[in-house]
């Protein structure tokens, strides 16, 4: 099974998870492109640490509204149940894996 897919997830597999909360797609195809393999391509900078889960609109309303995102896509780190981090778009580039990784080593106030 993909890395992505929210059937795979398992509590042990990571010691976190980045869910990347996508708007619904439009039917004109408008809007920012987020491919499988753009999310792929971020697992792998990820290694196992964090875990990339890809949450639809179209498909999960609900837990996309429960995120409060001002705007779509968004990407939030949560360990635990813990919120860590977020963030509007995606983090594309070295130095946004290396930050997230970064912020598995900030103490989160939680003993």
């Amino acid at each position: 099974m993909s890395a992505l897919s929210s059937t795979s997830l398992r509590p042990a597999d990571a010691a976190a998870v980045l869910l990347v909360l996508l708007p619904v797609s439009r039917p004109d195809g408008a809007g920012p492109p987020f491919s499988s393999a753009a999310l792929e391509r971020l697992q792998r900078r990820l290694g196992p640490a964090i875990r990339v889960l890809r949450i639809d609109e179209a498909s999960h309303p609900t837990v996309v509204r429960s995120f409060h995102a001002q705007q779509l896509p968004a990407c939030v780190l949560v360990r635990q149940g813990v919120e860590l981090w977020r963030q509007p778009g995606l983090p594309d580039d070295e130095a946004g894996a290396t930050e997230l990784l970064g912020r598995l080593a900030a103490p989160t106030g939680v003993s």
